[in-house]
């Protein structure tokens, strides 16, 4: 009878463990590997994609944690799986101070979700890949961290968050906004009445420049590119259309409308979701929304460029969204404004933003900035570190600060907004319904056709 893997753990000798094996000679790995968290008490994780997201966010901010273990990682890229592994293996060697080797690898994630011995997975794949892992994950036990933004579209969103409270899973979107203090204090201060009533939200993104056209390249044979499609459309294979062949630069699926939308749901998914909170608004969305936008005429890349859209939410409370604002999210109201965002360039890779100021925070007064939050007010959650937040929240069985509604309505309204650029017309949406009002066009837009078999199941 095969040994679970937590029976297994609680016979292992003191101070040391055996590590599983995948193509390798046994290695014994002592105790100071995995930190001080027992083994019994440990989450083990595993990675599903393990490209740029993956390694320079996700992987790092998880290893760091002795409650968790990653024990296994999935791409569909064979070169980054090895890399994907070594990367795993080398920050458990450093830890050690001695070789390890002992991290699974899957180059199908349904091959990774079916190990029982894994509690939680990171999902970093591209977003059309989204909803259909985490919806698997959930329905086959498993918590998730999932990559913001939530879904590639509302009805496959809906169908996350449905699937995620039907099962009784944790999930985390990746919107890390709220887990860093000057955007917790800048929402408590908005809801407290700091400036006043509130009446305007200003979002600040980048946009994305159009590219070459590209021709069509052999599909390298350590890439399973018919899986990495998808549910999209199948169309050939260029380097620029996926990622790079070497390094983890900034990958061309996020420029191309098959496979997101580009900034507004890249960066709005982040900033949008600050907006929601500082306006008590996360678990709703915009009554009207319009706008316009650039688009490239020719190209492979086809994400907006320049644009400028504006929402209405019931409370009168209007959102303008725009690449012509400074970057970050600007609260205003009738005693003042807020001003929030990080620091610095989103990252290294993205299109530069708008840094017309660098302060992570700022107002109109400088005195609003030194406000008390009272005993009796708006507390929001204290969160030290998002993926951190997670894997308490695994632990406690108590919502993530970003759980999947919250992450399904933040990337809605980002995907209300898109769809605003592309119909070019006022919409009309009806939030608890989620449809638009006597508009069957613009409902169009809140699904797509799916390829076979990669279908994602409705909930």
């Amino acid at each position: 009878m095969p040994v679970s893997r937590r029976t297994f753990m609680g016979t292992a000798t003191k101070g040391v463990v055996a590590s599983s094996l995948v193509g390798g000679a046994p290695a014994i790995v002592p105790a100071s590997v995995l930190g001080k968290a027992a083994p019994s008490n440990r989450i083990n994780v595993g990675a599903i994609g393990t490209g740029r997201i993956a390694r320079g966010h996700d992987l790092p901010e998880t290893l760091n944690y002795d409650t968790a273990r990653v024990v296994a990682v999935c791409d569909l890229d064979s070169r980054r799986l090895e890399d994907g592994k070594r990367f795993v293996e080398d920050f458990y060697s450093r830890q050690a101070g001695r070789d390890y080797r002992g991290v699974q690898t899957y180059g199908d994630y349904r091959e990774l979700l079916a190990n029982g011995d894994i509690d939680a997975v990171l999902v970093s794949t591209p977003d059309h890949w989204h909803v259909p892992v985490s919806i698997h994950a959930v329905e086959t036990g498993k918590d998730v961290y999932l990559q913001k933004p939530a879904s590639l579209t509302i009805a496959e969103g809906r169908s996350l968050s449905n699937a995620v409270h039907r099962t009784g899973r944790i999930l985390q979107i990746g919107s890390q906004n709220r887990s860093l203090p000057q955007f917790r204090y800048a929402a408590e201060l908005v809801r407290n009445g700091r400036i006043g009533k509130l009446k305007a939200v200003e979002v600040g993104l980048a946009a994305d420049p159009p590219g070459e056209a590209e021709a069509e390249m052999p599909i390298p044979p350590h890439l399973n590119y018919e899986m990495w499609l998808g549910s999209t459309p199948y169309v050939y294979y260029t380097e620029q259309r996926v990622h790079p062949q070497e390094g983890y630069s900034r990958p061309g699926w996020l420029r191309c409308e098959q496979f997101g939308a580009g900034m507004i749901t890249g960066w709005g998914a982040h900033h949008i979701d600050t907006a929601h909170w500082g306006m008590g608004a996360e678990y709703t969305g915009p009554v009207e929304i319009w706008g316009t936008a650039e688009f490239p005429t020719g190209g492979l890349w086809d994400v907006h460029g320049p644009f400028r859209t504006e929402a209405l939410y019931a409370n009168g409370t209007k959102m303008i969204v725009s690449d012509g604002l400074q970057t970050g999210v600007r609260f205003v109201g009738t005693d003042g404004w807020i001003y929030v965002n990080r620091v610095d360039q989103v990252t290294e890779s993205d299109p530069a933003a708008n840094l017309k100021d660098t302060r992570a925070l700022a107002a109109s007064d400088p005195k609003i900035l030194t406000s008390v939050i009272g005993a009796n007010e708006i507390h929001l959650i204290d969160s030290k570190e998002h993926h951190g937040n997670w894997l308490e929240s695994i632990r406690s069985r108590q919502p993530p600060i970003a759980p999947a509604e919250v992450a399904h309505r933040s990337c809605s309204a980002c995907l209300l907004h898109h769809m605003a650029m592309k119909v070019k017309r006022k919409l009309f949406w009806d939030p608890l319904k989620e449809r638009f009002i006597n508009d069957d066009e613009a409902n169009s837009w809140t699904s797509r056709p799916q390829r076979w078999p990669y279908v994602i199941p409705s909930y």
